[in-house]
């Protein structure tokens, strides 16, 4: 029986009402190091903090998962928003 890592695609909330997109393969303790006051929480988090998970999605590979960060950090905030809310008709408007 083969362990097979999931990964996953990640939009934070932060405290100054931005949205920030990320990839990892562990969500939890992602999450914790970007509440963190370390180095490894993203450096554009830092001011920004707390933050929270309000989208994720989950895929099979980490190659899958990247692409899905780069086309979704290309969209406008109102489409991120969009996404975020569910919003399937506004998403395919924008």
């Amino acid at each position: 029986m083969t362990n097979r890592k999931n990964y996953f695609f990640y939009i934070l909330r932060c405290s100054d009402k931005s949205l920030y997109c990320g990839m990892t393969s562990n969500l939890e303790n992602r999450l914790k190091e970007h509440n963190s006051n370390g180095s490894k929480g993203a450096k554009y988090l830092r001011a920004k903090k707390p933050v929270v998970v309000v989208y994720s999605e989950i895929y099979p590979d980490i190659k899958t998962a990247m692409n899905r960060e780069l086309q979704v950090k290309r969209w406008t905030k109102a489409k991120k928003e969009a996404l975020v809310a569910g919003d399937l008709e506004l998403l395919k408007k924008l």
